[in-house]
């Protein structure tokens, strides 16, 4: 008999308080390998935190997580993984986040190899190779050699996706990656998400362009008050979502094309 697919992403009763303030409550989540699923909802429903503790940048108070071969237990009486065991968790799990987090005083081609040359050891001629790659991936070779002060915000974020990637991660997670940007920058970002999509990479996408994450997300889930609220089909939950919290939140927005 065929061993039935393990998710790639498994996260089971997740909760995580800050002083008085729960942010989430008990979360359960499947990601399967090469699914991009878009976290949608209000500001302050929790999707930013929940992709911290995706990466390990928060730790949950209570619950288990599995993403690839890592997995981890938290809340009482379970050990805490060492600093350098998150180390090597997070090189496998790429974030971008809001903010681009560049190294102002190195240039586009050393910040991307930056990753790959400190954490994973690698040659410097492969680390440039590589970074190279990355960056006509991403739409900026010829960029190689500037300073980030010296690009648009488009510009920036795209550099910062190809650091990630530099890690060779088998999972991408975008906090608002676009949500900084001027509006006629974010569509060359959302391409190279789109490009990702395309080749198979696992992601996890929280933002707020409901018709980017209509047209590439497999899976959509909203967020409401630090629980899931509904999740489905991109389509079903964005054009014919069943409960109100979400027909209310994307009344806001014209997604139809």
């Amino acid at each position: 008999m065929n061993q039935p697919v393990q998710p790639k992403i498994n996260v089971r009763g997740i909760r995580k308080q800050f002083g008085d303030l729960i942010v989430l409550r008990h979360i359960d989540l499947d990601v399967m390998a090469g699914e991009v699923v878009a976290l949608i909802g209000p500001s302050g429903s929790g999707k930013s935190t929940l992709l911290r503790c995706l990466n390990l940048l928060t730790i949950p108070d209570n619950g288990e997580l599995r993403i690839g071969e890592d997995s981890f237990v938290f809340g009482k009486g379970s050990r805490l993984p060492g600093a350098k065991v998150q180390a090597s968790f997070r090189s496998r799990t790429g974030m971008v986040f809001q903010h681009f987090n560049l190294f102002p005083h190195m240039t586009v081609l050393q910040n991307v190899m930056e990753g790959p040359l400190t954490v994973k050891g690698m040659s410097k001629t492969k680390a440039q190779e590589l970074a190279n790659q990355l960056l006509a991936k991403v739409g900026l070779a010829e960029k190689a050699q500037e300073y980030p002060d010296f690009l648009s915000g488009g510009q920036k974020q795209r550099v910062a996706i190809a650091r990630a990637l530099a890690m060779e991660p088998s999972v991408m997670l975008f906090d608002e990656a676009t949500s900084a940007l001027d509006p006629e920058l974010v569509a060359e970002v959302l391409q190279v998400m789109r490009d990702l999509a395309r080749e198979g990479m696992t992601m996890i996408i929280v933002t707020h362009e409901i018709a980017f994450a209509r047209e590439v997300a497999s899976k959509v889930i909203f967020m409401r008050d630090g629980v899931i609220v509904e999740q489905g089909p991109a389509l079903q939950v964005i054009d014919q979502p069943a409960e109100e919290a979400t027909r209310s939140f994307l009344s806001h927005f014209h997604t139809r094309s």
